[in-house]
C-alpha cells in the first residue's frame, strides 16, 4: 500500500483522528480477492500499535457492502492448493479478524446491500454497526459445502445475536435482514442510504469526545467482560482500568472542567 494507506482495492481517507476505510471493488460487489485480503490485513495490523488514529469508519463503495470471497478468482486458487497452503490461506483470513478485534480503535461499520460470508464477518468484527433497509447479511459458507463456522463466526456471532439465532444462521446460510438485525441489536439502527455517511460522521464525532485512552480501554474492557468467567473477574479488570485512568492528566482535566461547570 502507498504511504496514505490506500491500495488497489481499498481507500483510506484520514479526517483528523478518524480513518474512513472504504472497500473499493464496486464492479465485483466488493468481493474479497487475494489483494483485498492482504490490504485489509496490513491496514488493521498496523492499527494495533497506532496511537494517532482514534476511530475507524468501515464502509463500501457501490450498491453492496461485500459479497464475500471473490469465488471467480479464489476458487481456482483454492483448488490448486495443498492442505498446508489452504491452512495458510485460512490463517491469513483469521488474522485479519483478530487484528480488527485487537486494534484499540472502535470500528464503526456502515452496511448497505449484501454482506455475505467474509463481508458479514467484517461487519461482525466491527464494534458499532448501522445499515440501510436493503441490507442482507449471511454466513454463506454452508451453502458451498463448508462448515458454517469460519473467520471467527463461531465465536463472535453467538455473542452478537444469541446461540439459537447464530446456530440457525450458520447451519442454514439464511439471510439476516435489516429489520431483524435491528430487533436483535446486531445493528444500532437502520437508516436511509443517503444518510449512512452522515450517521458515520455523527457516531465518529461522538466517540472522539471521549478520552483517547479511555476509549481504547472501553473496547478492551467490553471484550474482557464478555469473556470473563465471573462478575468478579469483569469487575477486577474494570477496577484496574479505572485506577489507571483516574491518575491520568486526561481525567484530571475533564473532572476539573466538569466541577467548574457545576
Amino acid at each position: 500500500m502507498s504511504s496514505d494507506m490506500s491500495g488497489e482495492t481499498i481507500r483510506v481517507e484520514k479526517r483528523g483522528a478518524v480513518d474512513w476505510l472504504t472497500l473499493d471493488r464496486p464492479d465485483a460487489l466488493n468481493a474479497m480477492n487475494a489483494r483485498m485480503i492482504t490490504e485489509l490485513a496490513e491496514y488493521f495490523a498496523e492499527r494495533v500499535t497506532d496511537t494517532d488514529t482514534r476511530v475507524i469508519v468501515l464502509r463500501a463503495n457501490g450498491r453492496a457492502f461485500c459479497a464475500g470471497l471473490d469465488l471467480k478468482e479464489m476458487s481456482g486458487l483454492i483448488e490448486d492448493l495443498d492442505a498446508a497452503a489452504r491452512m495458510h490461506f485460512q490463517q491469513r483470513l483469521g488474522r485479519l479478524i483478530i487484528s480488527m478485534r485487537r486494534c484499540p480503535q472502535p470500528i464503526v461499520c456502515l452496511v448497505q446491500g449484501s454482506a455475505s460470508g467474509g463481508g458479514f464477518a467484517l461487519a461482525l468484527a466491527s464494534d458499532i454497526r448501522y445499515c440501510t433497509a436493503d441490507a442482507r447479511m449471511n454466513a454463506a459458507f454452508i451453502k458451498v459445502g463448508l462448515t458454517g463456522c469460519d473467520v471467527g463466526m463461531s465465536y463472535l456471532l453467538p455473542r452478537a445475536v444469541g446461540t439459537s439465532v447464530a446456530t440457525e444462521l450458520l447451519m442454514t446460510g439464511a439471510f439476516l435482514d435489516a429489520d431483524r438485525a435491528a430487533r436483535l441489536g446486531f445493528v444500532s439502527g437502520v437508516v436511509a442510504a443517503a444518510e449512512l455517511a452522515s450517521v458515520g460522521e455523527t457516531v465518529a464525532d461522538s466517540l472522539l469526545q471521549a478520552d483517547p485512552l479511555g476509549l481504547a480501554l472501553t473496547k478492551q474492557g467490553l471484550q474482557v467482560g464478555i469473556d470473563a468467567p465471573s462478575l468478579e473477574a469483569a469487575i477486577a479488570n474494570e477496577d484496574r482500568q479505572q485506577a489507571l485512568l483516574s491518575g491520568a492528566d486526561g481525567f484530571r482535566t475533564r473532572i476539573r472542567a466538569f466541577l467548574a461547570r457545576k
